[in-house]
């Protein structure tokens, strides 16, 4: 088997678990081969070459609370004590943390390996790569799982344990308590839940928020369960969130913090049961960012709405609407900051959100962190988190369709209907040029008042429609006549949109 059926983007991730459905494709032996790749990649840099030779190469591993993760973390440690690395486990951490040890000097990893996959079901598992410069890119992964060949241990490597979540945890205090004045616990007074969805993040309760001050009662699925037994640790999943929500509602809580299971994504819900997620996270976000750096500019994924790119322009930032991918949103920021263009602040609709202040790092944790470094002082001012977002229009109707492409070669189908669209004059239908990735239209009479995308999926063989509009009842008429436009594609497997045409 290629180890390229284990990329995805710039992470590597495959069934660890056998069902009926799936045979394993990341065993034991894959991480192994993984981790000789991940040596060889390393080791393309003369300094950390040399540093291999002398034996004191350090890799940290850590992993969520997904069932195959110990096996894969042991599996992984083996082979790398093996050939000579000196590694330290992490046990249970999260994906940013893993960063960080490449960057706290008690660690000073030259690189961090997490074993998670996201929000993915409980069979699958994965590795993201860290070195002290950032994530690993999709080329970087690529080299990785192209150079798996085994070769000579120059000796023997070593194993230690060390806690990563308590010193990253007091990094996130800290933190809080400088832009709270210095105050000790400056959430005193405050009932704040998590729901960790029986992830990694559970130990933000405890370890951030009572140490603020805060009373974490209601917080609900903080304890690791790699079976996800109460809902899918999703920050961009309904169910998930309409958890959160009444939990926030029946405790009579001033905040909601949900994580995804590694802790790189978060959203919130506010007092009054409004949720923060998507759209209205960026909006939080932007209002903040925009505040610490006026006329930022803000780079996000392409289905946000209209009514984002008016607040943020309100507010004198600019938009930067980019293909989606939480690397690519990311790179955007960073090209766009080379090219001497301010950008603070790069964030995806599915929660991925990365500061500039923060390496550019996507941390759910640090997206919290920024939101309670403000909550004190809107509680002084008598004003909510709702507040911040009352200016931000929020659509009537809302729709996501997925059509399955049931042809080999699928991108190429895709990408051909979706030049087809943007060629086709139809009524109703306005081009936007201000998209970069599949084709954007303002919507007018007689189709109501919004927009659609339609775009390819980033790994998957469908075409994603989006659609928001600000009047009612139009949903029916625009997805009628899109599947009319597709009926001249057989291979586009339009069974969901006809359902709701």
């Amino acid at each position: 088997m290629s180890h390229h059926v284990l990329q995805n983007g710039s992470d590597i991730r495959g069934i660890a678990i056998a069902t009926d459905e799936y045979a394993v494709k990341l065993t034991p032996q894959a991480t192994k081969e993984i981790v000789r790749g991940l040596i060889h990649w390393l080791t393309q840099n003369q300094e950390l070459s040399t540093l291999y030779k002398e034996g004191k190469l350090t890799i940290g591993i850590g992993r969520d609370s997904r069932l195959s993760g110990p096996d894969l973390a042991d599996a992984f440690i083996e082979e790398a004590v093996g050939l000579g690395v000196q590694v330290i486990d992490f046990g249970m951490a999260t994906t940013p943390a893993l960063f960080m040890s490449t960057q706290y000097p008690q660690f000073a990893c030259h690189a961090g390996v997490m074993i998670t996959a996201s929000h993915l079901p409980y069979y699958f598992n994965g590795l993201k790569i860290f070195s002290q410069n950032g994530g690993a890119e999709h080329e970087d992964i690529d080299y990785i799982l192209s150079h798996t060949e085994a070769f000579p241990a120059l000796s023997l490597g070593s194993l230690t344990h060390a806690d990563l979540i308590t010193p990253y945890a007091q990094d996130l205090v800290d933190k809080i308590r400088t832009a709270c004045d210095g105050q000790d616990k400056p959430l005193t007074g405050l009932n704040i839940i998590v729901d960790a969805g029986n992830g990694a993040g559970g130990f933000f309760a405890e370890k951030v928020l009572a140490e603020l001050g805060a009373d974490t009662t209601g917080s609900q699925f903080l304890e690791p369960n790699g079976t996800f037994p109460n809902h899918v640790p999703n920050p961009d999943n309904k169910e998930a969130m309409e958890s959160i929500r009444q939990a926030v509602l029946k405790q009579g809580a001033d905040l909601g913090i949900i994580f995804d299971t590694d802790v790189d994504r978060a959203a919130l819900v506010t007092k009054s049961g409004q949720i923060l997620n998507r759209n209205n996270l960026i909006a939080v976000l932007a209002q903040i960012t925009l505040s610490e750096h006026p006329g930022t500019s803000i780079v996000t994924n392409s289905p946000t709405s209209e009514h984002l790119k008016d607040f943020i322009e309100s507010l004198g930032g600019k938009q930067i609407r980019y293909i989606s991918g939480y690397r690519n949103v990311i790179n955007r920021a960073i090209a766009a900051n080379q090219a001497g263009v301010d950008c603070q602040l790069a964030i995806e609709t599915s929660g991925h959100a990365a500061f500039k202040e923060n390496y550019f790092l996507d941390d759910g944790t640090y997206v919290a962190a920024k939101i309670l470094m403000l909550l004190p002082q809107l509680q002084k001012d008598g004003k909510s988190l709702d507040d911040l977002i009352a200016q931000l229009k929020q659509p009537l109707e809302t729709q996501e369709v997925r059509f399955k492409l049931e042809v080999e070669d699928y991108r190429a189908l895709g990408e051909q209907v979706i030049a087809d669209l943007q060629a086709t004059s139809i009524n109703g239908f306005i081009f936007n040029p201000e998209n970069e990735e599949g084709v954007r239209f303002d919507v007018t009479d007689p189709y109501g008042d919004g927009w659609f995308l339609l775009r390819m999926s980033l790994h998957e063989p469908l075409l994603v429609l989006q659609i928001e509009n600000d009047q009612s009842g139009y949903m029916p008429s625009i997805l009628k006549r899109l599947s009319e436009f597709l009926d001249g594609y057989p291979a586009v497997n339009q069974t969901k949109l006809k359902e709701l045409a």
